[in-house]
């Protein structure tokens, strides 16, 4: 079976086919010497924009990682996106890791808040400065069945290829899923319920779609269900 994936990521595909015609221009000009770094430039972009399958834990509360990197901070601060107290879980992309983003929870994409300098801050993402240098670009905002809310905020740095996404608002989606990519990676971070159970700490190692960040509580339906 064909995946709808391929494992090098259709957004490398024309970085990877401009190194591939410099090494080609390099070695019929110059010689096999001179065109060795422009393919090794081929071999590391290809690497770069892999994206392999993953396999996703059976923990249906649980939350994936959305990205492969570094837990740099676990907070507990205000979700300005929906304007609540939350757990915040910030992950430094991997340089070397893949750099496909994926969503945490299964549920529904209630928003997704675009960065504008055209039409003002009501319903978009700020840009503002962000800790470690990055500025945040946009954010999505994902709720389960039971009424769970994630949002994931991506944040990009100075070198960082602006991201593009898979998804768009009202679309269903699994645990895991594939939602985006940010060429040359970012930073993420993850709003999560106050209530929800932390699964990492400040320097673990996760990746994308397979380890566990975090747990939702029954608390929320329990919650809903008392006020019936």
């Amino acid at each position: 079976m064909t995946s709808e994936y391929p494992f090098i990521a259709r957004q490398g595909w024309p970085l990877i086919l401009v190194c591939a015609v410099a090494a080609l221009v390099l070695y019929y000009m110059a010689g096999a010497a001179w065109s060795l770094p422009a393919w090794l430039l081929v071999v590391l972009v290809a690497y770069l924009y892999r994206d392999p399958e993953r396999e996703v834990p059976p923990s249906p509360l649980g939350l994936v990682s959305p990205a492969d990197g570094y837990v740099t901070h676990v907070v507990e601060d205000h979700d300005p996106h929906l304007d609540r107290e939350a757990v915040r879980i910030s992950i430094h992309m991997d340089p070397l890791g893949s750099y496909t983003l994926r969503i945490p929870t299964e549920g529904k994409v209630m928003k997704i808040w675009f960065p504008s300098q055209e039409e003002g801050d009501e319903g978009l993402a700020r840009e503002s400065s962000s800790p470690g240098g990055a500025i945040e670009r946009y954010a999505i905002w994902v709720q389960t069945d039971e009424g769970d809310d994630a949002v994931i905020v991506i944040r990009l740095y100075r070198w960082s290829i602006r991201p593009q996404c898979y998804i768009h608002i009202g679309q269903r989606i699994g645990q895991g899923q594939r939602c985006g990519i940010i060429g040359l990676g970012g930073a993420i971070d993850v709003f999560v319920p106050a209530d929800a159970r932390i699964d990492v700490q400040e320097g673990d190692k996760v990746r994308a779609g397979s380890d566990i960040i975090a747990t939702f509580t029954r608390q929320t339906q329990e919650r809903a269900a008392g006020s019936d």
